[in-house]
């Protein structure tokens, strides 16, 4: 179906025959290579071999980095949705702690939002959130945030002697709310002295 068209060689112009020469002719005689010739182009391979195992290295530490940092904005953002749980955690403990005072029929009410709220505390355990112990502790910054100084002679300065709100951790011992507590001091001297 194809026809092969052919025309006779001397009637091809001189232009189209020196570029097939000139093709076929380095094709048809390889060169002669020289030692030095023979060193560079193994000198350019194994260059190029190491280039391409930079670059397949640099691909696996960019993917090993993408990941690490995708798992941690996922955990970033459960963390941020934990903290928002957290305060309405909060009030309805308080809530509940003024149930002994409740009617009958109120502290019946209780029992289920008792079992609501250990729920909650399971959701935070299970994500690895637990609270941590601050009153008798010494202040730390990293965990407790200071709402008031208090002179005391129970405790020695810098101790936490009362915890306004409870603060809370995660699993890797990063702080997700410091505990707002009232830290002692010391009585000054002139105070004593009045």
């Amino acid at each position: 179906m194809d026809e092969e068209i052919s025309m006779p060689e001397d009637q091809l112009p001189d232009e189209f025959l020196e570029e097939v020469e000139a093709i076929v002719e380095p094709v048809a005689q390889p060169k002669a290579t020289s030692v030095d010739e023979i060193e560079r182009l193994r000198n350019e391979a194994r260059e190029n071999k190491e280039k391409y195992l930079h670059a397949l290295a640099e691909g696996e530490n960019s993917r090993k980095r993408l990941q690490k940092e995708r798992q941690e904005m996922l955990q970033h953002a459960i963390q941020n949705v934990i903290v928002e749980f957290i305060n309405p955690i909060d009030q309805l403990e308080n809530a509940l702690k003024f149930a002994e005072q409740a009617s009958p029929e109120v502290k019946n009410w209780v029992i289920g939002f008792n079992m609501i709220l250990e729920q909650f505390k399971d959701v935070l355990t299970h994500h690895g959130v637990s609270t941590f112990a601050s009153e008798g502790h010494p202040f730390d910054p990293h965990f407790h945030e200071a709402i008031e100084v208090v002179v005391s002679e129970d405790h020695p300065p810098g101790t936490v002697v009362k915890e306004h709100l409870r603060g809370y951790k995660s699993s890797s011992g990063k702080v997700i709310r410091p505990a707002r507590v009232h830290v002692s001091k010391a009585q000054e001297e002139k105070e004593i002295s009045e």
